[in-house]
């Protein structure tokens, strides 16, 4: 599913207009990633939790040379499904 066919889709079932439906879309994606960037957890029941893992610095190898190369702490976005959608997945 491409973002168009969600969109197509929010705007189908809930009697809003294609633009309307992509702005609704921006905004909640929007407001997810920034609480998850402030360091928040965003629980939605019954489908999952995102939130952000801090990772420390370490040395890793070029997979080219083999060369020691140090790869810089990061934070990345973590989402975690909830029960109810992982058993829709393995049904």
């Amino acid at each position: 599913m491409k973002l168009d066919d969600l969109v197509k889709g929010i705007a189908e079932g809930s009697d809003l207009s294609a633009a309307k439906a992509r702005a609704l879309i921006d905004r909640v994606f929007g407001d997810i990633g920034d609480a998850v960037a402030r360091g928040e957890e965003v629980s939605l029941p019954g489908f999952g939790k995102f939130s952000s893992k801090a990772r420390d610095a370490r040395t890793g190898r070029n997979p080219r040379t083999g060369e020691a190369m140090e790869i810089a702490a990061s934070t990345k976005m973590v989402f975690t499904p909830a029960k109810a959608l992982k058993d829709k997945l393995s049904s």
